[in-house]
């Protein structure tokens, strides 16, 4: 890959983070319920469910479920289903900080998060054809693609790591400010109601899009 081709993917990757979505909302949810530290472990397993798709489209396998009527209901069907079932878990969320000021017991193991941000973006096949619509236009399809691949796939986790840790601290921020329980219970709901969002959109979400 030509570093002129690299740097207009490099661009086109920053667009891609920063644009709202269910990572965007995964990120400042686990910010908002564990804090900066232990929520940023959200992100890896974004970044984990990035390079998976990577990996797919790479091997063709996204390619037959972007074509594959039945494969791609499958996938689309279990990433609405994901997001739904973490809109509840964070509507039903206790109304008081998951972190404690004394550093105390949290809910969600480091694990954990990172098994949540994996599915939201593993799990997705409209990232899977966002993929396969974008990343052939930066390929030199003459040069071997396994490198090329790695390349695209380690640009998307340095940007999201980025922007990331931008909107987990961010809503850690919010974290840190909150007083009463109501405010918190409030802001669950917000951020449940957006999971369960993000699902409905991806419920209309069509190959043909």
């Amino acid at each position: 890959m030509d570093f002129s081709v690299w740097l207009a993917f490099f661009a086109a990757s920053w667009a891609i983070s920063l644009s709202p979505g269910a990572g965007a909302i995964a990120a400042m949810s686990a910010g908002l319920s564990h804090g900066f530290k232990r929520g940023y472990f959200m992100t890896f397993g974004l970044i984990l469910g990035i390079v998976t798709q990577v990996i797919l489209v790479g091997a063709g396998l996204g390619a037959l479920i972007a074509t594959s009527s039945l494969g791609f209901a499958i996938v689309k069907w279990a990433g609405v289903a994901y997001l739904i079932y973490l809109g509840v878990q964070q509507w039903r969320a206790p109304a008081k900080p998951m972190v404690a000021a004394d550093g105390g017991a949290i809910q969600a193991t480091r694990r954990q998060l990172v098994l949540r941000g994996w599915g939201i973006n593993a799990v997705n096949p409209k990232g899977t054809v966002f993929l396969l619509a974008v990343v052939p236009q930066f390929l030199d399809l003459k040069a071997a693609l396994a490198p090329q691949y790695l390349i695209i796939g380690a640009t998307l986790a340095f940007t999201d790591l980025v922007v990331m840790a931008g909107y987990t601290a961010l809503a850690a921020r919010v974290l840190a400010a909150l007083k009463s329980e109501s405010h918190i219970k409030t802001l669950n709901r917000v951020f449940g109601s957006l999971f369960v969002a993000a699902g409905a959109l991806l419920a209309t979400f069509k190959r043909t899009a």
